[in-house]
Formats: structure tokens, C-alpha cells, sequence
């Protein structure tokens, strides 16, 4: 199998992190891009993303896209495949999609309903809305996120159920100008 990228996008407790390390399992050479990380390795300083961000947090979500971009491009120079993982919403979608180099790329945003978000939120060991909430990030993800990749309602599919919706239906992305293209959520 050929080095790759696969970004795998969605809104906070939409499965993200279950499923790029679910994919990253069933490949043979494989890495696991955890875009977060990137946010917490800023210790003085860091601005957090709200629902009305700061010109600085801003520059910091840019920064962590870059930065997870550069490291899957780095991973799959050494011949592993890149499953980077991560809230690319709204414009930041092509925005990431441009600093990935390495083709081919394959973009997959896990867009579960918001009461499925709402139940897998309360049964994590984590809280990711704070600042947020369900419905506020699903509006963005729906109306304001270009229709690139593989779209998938996983709202009643397992993880391994997704991994194969992912492995038998995403496919290359365009650089051609079609930037349109997509499939749609289903």
C-alpha cells in the first residue's frame, strides 16, 4: 500500500479519535496525527478557540493545522500513512487541505446527528463542550463546511462499521479545481 493522508474531521465527541486510531490499526504502516495535541504543546500563551475567537486564537488554530499538515507530510515521506485527526470546520477545511502536500489525501468528516454527539458526550470520560454546544459546532459543520470528502452519518454505525465505510468509499481528493466534489452524507 502506497503512503497516504487520511483527514478525519467532525465536531467534538463525534467518534474522531476512535476512529483514525481504528484505521490507523488496520493499516500496515501507519501513523496517528492527533491535531490537540499540537493546541497543548502551547503552554504560555495559548488563547482557546470559543464561539467568538480572538485574532490570537485564531492564529493558533491555523498554527496547530499547519503544524499536524507538516507532520503527516513528514510520516508519509518516511513511508507510513498519515491518519490525522481533528475539529477542521468551515473554512479552515480547504484551508488544511491546501497544506497537505502529500497525495493521495483522503478527507472523511464523521458527521453523526447532534443527539448522537449528545449521548456519546455523556458517556465520555471527558467534556469537550464548555465553550460550545452540540447544536452551535453541528450548525457550522453543516452550513458552513464545504462538502469535500467522504461524508458519513455514523450516528448508528460502530467504529468498525465506519472504518469499512471509510476504507470501501473515500477516495482521492482533487486538486483539480473540483473542489466541490463530495459524497454525500449517508
Amino acid at each position: 500500500m502506497e503512503s497516504a493522508v487520511y483527514l478525519i474531521t467532525g465536531i467534538q465527541a463525534a467518534g474522531k479519535s476512535t476512529v483514525a486510531q481504528a484505521l490507523a490499526q488496520r493499516l500496515p504502516r501507519s501513523a496517528h496525527v492527533r491535531g490537540d495535541t499540537f493546541r497543548r504543546f502551547i503552554i504560555g500563551g495559548r488563547t482557546e478557540m470559543s464561539p467568538e475567537p480572538s485574532a490570537a486564537a485564531l492564529d493558533q488554530l491555523r498554527l496547530r493545522h499547519a503544524l499536524a499538515a507538516h507532520t503527516a507530510d513528514g510520516y508519509t515521506a518516511a513511508g507510513f500513512t498519515a491518519i490525522v485527526q481533528d475539529v477542521v470546520l468551515g473554512e479552515f477545511l480547504p484551508w488544511t487541505i491546501e497544506r497537505i502536500k502529500t497525495r493521495p489525501l483522503y478527507v472523511v468528516v464523521l458527521a453523526p446527528t447532534p443527539t448522537a454527539v449528545t449521548a456519546r458526550e455523556a458517556g465520555r470520560g471527558k467534556a469537550a463542550y464548555d465553550r460550545f454546544t452540540v447544536e452551535s459546532l453541528d450548525e457550522v459543520l453543516r452550513t458552513q463546511t464545504p462538502r469535500i470528502g467522504l461524508w458519513l452519518d455514523t450516528s448508528d454505525l460502530t467504529v468498525e462499521q465506519t472504518v469499512d465505510q471509510i476504507l470501501e468509499r473515500a477516495r482521492p481528493f482533487d486538486d483539480g479545481g473540483d473542489s466541490a466534489r463530495y459524497h454525500p452524507i449517508g
